[in-house]
């Protein structure tokens, strides 16, 4: 039986995510995958980089085989002609369709798994459109209400209560409800994802010294302890709420498979300088495995050469990981 190609997005097209997607074709991987791009753009793209890689259109996942050189692309027209480098609000709508068939052929069963290249949030909502991020716009793509962004890197993983969210507007969001929710996604997706039996999650407190037993804030008491109890009662392994500035110790991190951060900017800033270039996103609770660069377009870096690909590689490895583990639990 044929397994199942890995689609992936190319991104904003004015960004890196073409030269970075061109990489994959040069790549020893034996895993089959698609780019789903136009592929006119990325001919030219790989022309202006001088690699040598042919672009192959494919029609139907069955067309699809890994050959050294050869770029699979499942071809999406753009509005507009795209320069590396400069924007336009006209190819907004590409870039979401790319990601709505990526989505959608792994919902059908087409693709065992989708891995997306950077877009550019700003762009897509200079055109009209309301877009916070990937992992919003895919979970609501799934009709899924609750999932969770998570970054890793070789020695380190870190989840969010929270996401692209100003901050005056965290405290509102915790909840004792999706709190509780986000803690079982990310138990039950570290069992069904990554082979873990009994994950080990360590919580953030969201004050400074979680909140010194209520004098630097309170959701500590009234939202935090409440949920991680409960979470102990069912035979979750959680502890917390941790010390933000503690709790990521080097000696402290070996007893812990993930670091829950109430906020982005909480956790990621930690975890970017363990491993930036070498991270991944990946998005737990919904229907299909996620996962996503840890970096963004880099529109000063398109066309010229310069783009590094080992987040994208890592990313695309990290998928077919985890859908190993998926298929053998």
């Amino acid at each position: 039986m044929q397994t199942r190609p890995v689609a992936v997005t190319v991104g904003e097209p004015a960004g890196i995510g073409p030269d970075i997607c061109l990489s994959l074709a040069l790549n020893e991987s034996t895993i089959p995958f698609v780019v789903i791009a136009d592929a006119e753009m990325l001919a030219e793209r790989a022309d202006r980089l001088n690699l040598a890689v042919e672009i192959q259109t494919v029609s139907n996942t069955s067309d699809i085989s890994v050959s050294p050189g050869v770029l699979p692309v499942l071809s999406i027209p753009m509005s507009q002609h795209v320069t590396p480098g400069q924007l336009d609000p006209a190819n907004a709508g590409y870039v979401l369709e790319t990601l709505r068939i990526a989505a959608q052929g792994c919902l059908d069963g087409d693709f065992s798994a989708m891995v997306t290249a950077p877009v550019h949030k700003g762009v897509i909502n200079e055109a009209g459109i309301s877009f916070s991020g990937h992992t919003e716009f895919l979970a609501e793509l799934a009709g899924i209400q609750k999932v969770v962004m998570m970054l890793a890197t070789p020695r380190l993983r870190v989840a969010l209560v929270t996401t692209h969210l100003p901050l005056r507007a965290v405290s509102e969001a915790i909840t004792q409800p999706v709190l509780t929710e986000t803690l079982q996604i990310i138990h039950r997706d570290l069992q069904k994802h990554f082979g873990i039996q009994k994950p080990r999650i360590a919580v953030c407190g969201l004050n400074p010294h979680a909140g010194e037993g209520g004098y630097l804030g309170d959701e500590e008491i009234t939202t935090i302890n409440p949920v991680i109890a409960a979470c102990q009662r069912e035979g979750m392994q959680i502890s917390g709420p941790w010390p933000a500035d503690t709790v990521f110790v080097a000696d402290r991190l070996l007893d812990y498979d993930v670091v829950l951060a109430m906020y982005h900017d909480q956790g990621l800033p930690v975890l970017k300088h363990d491993g930036f270039g070498e991270a991944v996103n990946i998005t737990l609770g919904l229907p299909f495995i996620r996962t996503s660069v840890d970096h963004g377009t880099a529109l000063d870096l398109a066309g010229s050469g310069r783009a590094e690909a080992g987040s994208l590689l890592t990313a695309f490895n990290m998928a077919s990981t985890m859908q190993s583990a998926r298929q053998s639990s």
